[in-house]
């Protein structure tokens, strides 16, 4: 107890002593080292508090907590995705974000239809070899309230664009969207509000509406959805193509709801919308009665066996998980490679949202409801055949391929250059396949890898390889699936290296002109220096007949075979650093800033001692005797 007196005796002691010097400093005359030590004070203040200080006068904290939580909250499953480039954020003008962002269109489809999911989208159907062909119905129910911020977030490996509104008052609303793959004509949007106020609240609704389709007939029917019974429009219509005199008659089916909501205090919403759509093969005008008639049953038909599928929350998330299913498995097969920081060079995040974009306008025929047995067999077997494919120059140095995806135009017009270049590059099978055969086809493309002859050669340029890539489970057969990795090492050389993510049967590689004994693949990888040839190869052979491979040693002919020069510091500068200066050592920084802040210090000492002379003030300065 002793002790503990004593010691705040000593505190209490100390701020004496503290507020006594700042009594003199305040009482004392203004000299000039008052005056720096005032406006450092000042300065400190204005620079570090200030800034604080203003935002919560104008900005009003308590205005946007409730929009950063919601943000936070909505957007935290999406983190590994987004670093991962499996998904892309998009925000809008009013919402602004701590994460990258992308102006890439939000987009759903399965081949037969498809939305880019903006404000006020319309449906597209198939013309020519991309969903291209607009359907002036609008399906989107979009709760309008301009005070929420918005933003959209699109997963790739489920098909899913996501769309988050979050008010100030609370209020926030999370929609999700797709194109479902197994049943083809349907697309679906579910939407989740959640009040957490003392309030009811009432909210607009934009609901679905025609425009510009003057041969368009609505109707509403009844349809039950277990022991419900809700209202439902149909609008069935002419769709006259560009340049040509045929048509086709295409129906839309979609829930009709009012254009308010009320939402209960401390409670949540949940709000399910389906749309069916169906369509002919282009026909003449004098068809489209009989035609009109057939895709309006049918798209009716469509619409029944939806809803008799979902009587419950739990077969809704079926319907969903049947549908993510199939994109996860479209992306089994992939593609990865090192970000650069050059200016003007394809990225991952580039690479995979135009996968995206091309998948979304092709159907998973092998995994849509309907489809008959012996046509999932045919499309199996062009899956395991890819004789022919890719014949071309790698398409990553392609620029027309990479072009901006911020429209549906734009994106149409990728989609439909991407599905050309392959057709024409000997791929032409694969696509017969759908989306499946498409990916495939892509990966291929990526890495010019072609299957030729009863082998799979690796087809570029030994200078190409500044970046390291992986082709990832490259479709060889129906059994087995081979792992490409080329990785740059530490002397600026690229080595590649070959694993079987699983086979049927023994398989073998050999480097560039396979002058080297063949070498066995397993599940570990093996690797192969990459070789320069003369005239230029392939720098890697892989088949299953061991006696091919013996074979392509005196087949391909070479003059000249040897090991591929390290890449020059500057090219793989530019790439890791952006400049081709390259990157200096921490260290050197470490050390640059220690001598700012040495020289900093000292120059303030030197101030201090010439200026701020404790015997000299305002009133000796001009009140000399």
């Amino acid at each position: 107890m002793e002790n503990t007196r004593t010691e705040f005796s000593d505190m209490s002691r100390r701020a004496g002593e503290i507020f006594r010097r700042i009594n003199r400093f305040a009482d004392g005359p203004l000299t000039r080292k008052k005056l720096v030590t005032i406006v450092l004070i000042f300065i400190f203040l204005l620079l570090y508090v200030g800034p604080t200080l203003m935002n919560w006068l104008f900005n009003g904290e308590d205005k946007t907590s409730h929009q950063n939580v919601c943000q936070k909250n909505f957007l935290s499953p999406f983190e590994n995705a987004l670093t991962e480039y499996d998904a892309y954020l998009r925000q809008e003008a009013n919402a602004p974000l701590s994460y990258p962002s992308h102006n890439y269109v939000p987009y759903v489809g399965n081949g037969l239809l498809g939305l880019a999911l903006e404000h006020d989208s319309h449906i597209n159907i198939k013309y020519g070899r991309t969903l291209s062909l607009p359907v002036h119905y609008h399906p989107l129910y979009i709760i309008d309230d301009y005070e929420m911020k918005q933003f959209t977030v699109t997963e790739y490996k489920t098909g899913i664009v996501h769309r988050f509104q979050c008010s100030n008052s609370g209020i926030h609303i999370q929609y999700q969207y797709y194109a479902h793959r197994t049943i083809p004509s349907l697309f679906v949007q579910e939407i989740w509000v959640n009040n957490p106020t003392s309030k009811t609240k009432t909210l607009k609704m934009s609901t679905p509406r025609v425009s510009d389709w003057p041969t368009s007939v609505k109707q509403a029917i009844k349809l039950h959805q277990g022991i419900d019974t809700k209202e439902y429009e149909v609008v069935t219509g002419m769709i006259p193509l560009p340049d040509s005199d045929e048509v086709i008659a295409a129906t839309v089916v979609c829930r009709k709801m009012p254009s308010t909501i009320a939402v209960e205090a401390r409670d949540g919403l949940d709000i399910l919308i389906f749309t069916t759509v169906q369509y002919s093969e282009p026909i003449k005008k004098s068809d489209y009665a009989k035609q009109k008639d057939l895709v309006e049953k049918k798209a009716i038909e469509e619409m029944e066996k939806v809803l008799a599928l979902t009587g419950d929350r739990i077969a809704v998330r079926k319907l969903r998980e049947s549908h993510t299913r199939v994109w996860q498995g479209l992306w089994y097969t992939g593609f990865y490679i090192s970000d650069s920081k050059a200016q003007g060079v394809i990225n991952g995040d580039r690479i995979n949202a135009t996968i995206y974009a091309i998948l979304s306008q092709v159907r998973s025929l092998e995994h849509e409801q309907h489809i008959k047995p012996e046509t999932k067999s045919n499309i199996l077997r062009s899956l395991t055949y890819s004789e022919g494919c890719y014949e071309g120059h790698s398409t990553l140095d392609a620029f027309n391929l990479w072009k901006p995806l911020n429209t549906l135009e734009n994106l149409n017009k990728v989609a439909s250059v991407w599905l050309l270049t392959l057709e024409k590059q000997g791929c032409h099978k694969l696509l017969k396949a759908g989306a499946s055969g498409v990916n495939q086809a892509m990966i291929l493309s990526f890495g010019s890898l072609r299957f030729s002859n009863q082998h799979l050669e690796y087809n570029i340029h030994p200078s190409k390889l500044h970046r390291d890539f992986l082709f990832r489970r490259v479709n060889y057969g129906n059994m087995t699936h081979v792992n490409i990795s080329v990785i740059l090492q530490e002397d600026n050389k690229a080595a590649i290296f070959v694993a079987l993510d699983r086979s049927d049967k023994t398989y073998y590689a050999c480097d560039a002109g396979c002058l080297d004994s063949p070498v066995q693949l397993g599940p570990y990888r093996k690797y192969f220096p990459v070789k320069l040839t003369e005239p230029l190869t392939a720098i890697l052979y892989i088949t299953a007949d061991k006696q091919h491979m013996e074979d392509l040693r005196h087949a391909i002919h070479v003059k000249e075979v040897a090991e591929a020069p390290a890449h020059e510091h500057h090219v793989i500068a530019l790439h890791k650093h952006g400049h081709s200066l390259g990157g200096l050592n921490p260290l050197f920084w470490i050390s640059i800033i220690a001598l700012i802040v040495v020289f900093h210090l000292f120059l303030c000492r030197i101030i201090m001692n010439e200026f701020c002379d404790n015997g000299v003030s305002y009133k000796r300065l001009y009140n000399k005797p």
